[in-house]
């Protein structure tokens, strides 16, 4: 993973600026604007909405009540007190309720988009192999699982979290900004010896206050963006290399490898470790400013009305009344600056998904662009005019003609780095870069066996029924076709659920691999050296036992032994260059490519 450093496009971008909130709502608009559950998304974005009004609407009512209640208090009013304080319990009880169901409303919305964000970048990830291509043509992004795993969770809670955050502070704003224009008016400037009544004093005092705090925030908390992007990719990076040791853990142990290990855990760990002191530091800095700015934000109000109070201009509940709207209003004025540690985190959680939104769009773009290979179904595995080429424009197959028809059995030779496993990928599909025409049965009666088979978390059954294995396969058919691999030992763990991919050997993997051919029987089976972690006699007898169980099956085998003579009928040799020839098994090009041909010995390998 050394090679992932930065995603694509995004790490020089910090600012709040039009890009940044056009990318918002790219990532936004679909679930509200697109998605099949884009009604129930609005009917829950409308009862965020409408529990947030509400929340502010009883905070005015409140802030009215505080008048009312000091004044009662200040007067001894005992029947006053007792009738108030039925009304806050009202008051307070509808606030509750409110707020239980605001909190609830955006939770459920924050679930909901989530699962439909994960479901649609999933589709988008593993559409024509995007998966694939990302790790082979188009490096640049860190940590694919992460994004989908944690960013779109966070996206999901941060935007909605935000955006109530904001509607809440401008709700506040329209509530009391007027409400504190009237009271400012009673209030007293003295200067110069002359007391002055400035026209919304407060709210100028609110606004001017909260403009320093945003103004101080951006400037100290800015950097936070850079080291969050960055501490999620270095954690996720450290994460990684601690589940690729679990994952080839044999091989790190015969190598004996600990050590080698450690100091590269410890080097990761130290970034992760570096980055995230950086970190707290910076949001130590930028803690002490916030504190600062609110707390003088609590009695700036008593401090503006104070002569007016002490002047016996003004009660003591016009006293609680004015803080508890200035504290309203200058909130919504400085939400930005209370909240920019948040808008921080956002912005970096926005940069790394449009990043890797950006490079599954780059692979999208390369597979129309690269791949000029017309694809069709047919009965029978049709090759014409087929050119492959490797990402850098080199040809490695000019020209293929080939036609295998059902039951026919096929050999792909030639020297190392000639394209047979290219010619595999272009075959199923994988590989984009190329032209010309192939037609070949769907993918439910065409099978690719890799060298190295993909196991799947789960039971050993899963494992041999993947990918396209009957889930009604009953166990009496598991328990022969395993029998048959060679695998009988597995019999008694078929539906344990082991990490298989560790504990059997490349050889016994080999072996669930035929066990899938057997139990799938697919009209075509590629298989790219799939046997060759296998013995001579072991390989013999697989191939044996798929000519014989499997006579209408099509084999397509690229491979170097000797043995796999007697199990094909053609052969296909790639010389390099972008040459090819078919040739009669009985004889051998020399190891040049060139045209002389030798019948090999019984036990020599093919080249």
């Amino acid at each position: 993973m050394e090679h992932y450093r930065t995603d694509a496009g995004v790490s020089a971008n910090q600012r709040f600026n039009r890009a940044f909130f056009r990318d918002v709502w790219r990532l936004a608009k679909p679930y509200f604007a697109e998605s099949g559950e884009r009604w129930q998304a609005r009917a829950l974005l409308a009862g965020v909405i409408l529990t947030t009004v509400g929340q502010v609407y009883i905070s005015l009512r409140i802030t009215n009540w505080y008048n009312s209640f000091y004044n009662a208090l200040q007067t001894y009013d005992s029947a006053g007190f007792w009738r108030l304080m039925g009304v806050f319990a009202v008051l307070a009880s509808i606030y509750i309720v409110l707020s239980v169901y605001q909190s609830y409303l955006t939770q459920l919305l924050d679930l909901r988009w989530r699962r439909w964000l994960t479901g649609t970048f999933l589709s988008r990830y593993l559409s024509a192999r995007t998966y694939y291509h990302m790790e082979v043509f188009k490096r640049g992004q860190d940590n694919p699982d992460q994004r989908i795993a944690d960013d779109l969770s966070s996206f999901a809670q941060l935007t909605s979290s935000l955006f109530s955050g904001m509607l809440s502070a401008i709700a506040n704003l329209v509530a009391f900004i007027g409400l504190l224009w009237v009271l400012s008016a009673k209030v007293i400037v003295p200067w110069g010896g002359v007391e002055h009544h400035i026209p919304g004093f407060l709210v100028w005092v609110a606004l001017l206050y909260a403009v320093a705090w945003t103004w101080v925030a951006a400037r100290v908390g800015n950097p936070l963006i850079h080291l969050n992007y960055h501490q999620q990719r270095l954690q996720a990076d450290f994460r990684f290399s601690l589940m690729r040791l679990r994952e080839n853990s044999e091989a790190v142990a015969l190598y004996g490898g600990e050590a080698k290990e450690r100091a590269n855990f410890d080097r990761r760990f130290d970034h992760v470790f570096g980055n995230y002191k950086r970190l707290i530091l910076r949001q130590k800095r930028f803690n002490w400013f916030s504190s600062y700015f609110s707390q003088v934000a609590i009695i700036l109000p008593f401090l503006a009305a104070a002569s007016a109070y002490f002047a016996k201009a003004v009660p003591l509940g016009f006293l609680m009344q004015i803080s508890s709207a200035f504290g309203n209003v200058q909130g919504a004025f400085a939400y930005i600056a209370q909240s920019y540690d948040s808008f921080a985190n956002w912005h970096a959680v926005v940069d790394r998904l449009r990043g890797f939104l950006g490079i599954i769009e780059a692979v999208e773009t390369l597979q129309l662009d690269a791949s000029q290979v017309e694809r069709h179904t047919g009965s029978r595995l049709k090759v014409a005019a087929l050119d492959v080429r490797l990402p850098g424009g080199q040809v490695v197959v000019s020209g293929l003609n080939l036609e295998v028809g059902p039951g026919e059995r096929l050999l792909v030779t030639g020297p190392s780095g000639t394209g047979k496993s290219t010619l595999m990928r272009v075959l199923a599909g994988i590989w984009p870069f190329g032209k010309g025409r192939i037609e070949l049965p769907d993918s439910g009666k065409s099978l690719f066996l890799p060298q190295k088979p993909y196991l799947p978390m789960g039971s050993l059954r899963n494992a041999l029924l993947y990918p396209s294995g009957s889930p009604a396969t009953p166990d009496t058919r598991l328990f022969d076709v395993l029998d048959a691999v060679g695998l009988a030992h597995l019999i008694a763990q078929l539906g344990d659920v082991e990490p298989w991919s560790q504990m059997l050997s490349l050889g016994e993997q080999q072996r669930v691999a035929i066990a899938r051919v057997l139990l799938q029987q697919p009209r075509y089976v590629f298989l790219d050296e799939a046997t060759s972690a296998l013995d001579e006699p072991s390989e013999r007898a697989l191939y044996l036992m798929l000519t014989e169980l499997l006579p209408q099956t099509a084999m397509i085998s690229v491979g170097h032994r000797s043995t796999l003579i007697a199990f094909h009928q053609r052969r296909l040799h790639l010389s390099g260059g972008g040459r090819w020839e078919e040739l009669p098994l009985t004889h051998v090009p020399p190891d040049t490519g060139g045209s002389g041909v030798t019948a090999p010995a019984p036990d020599a390998p093919l080249i």
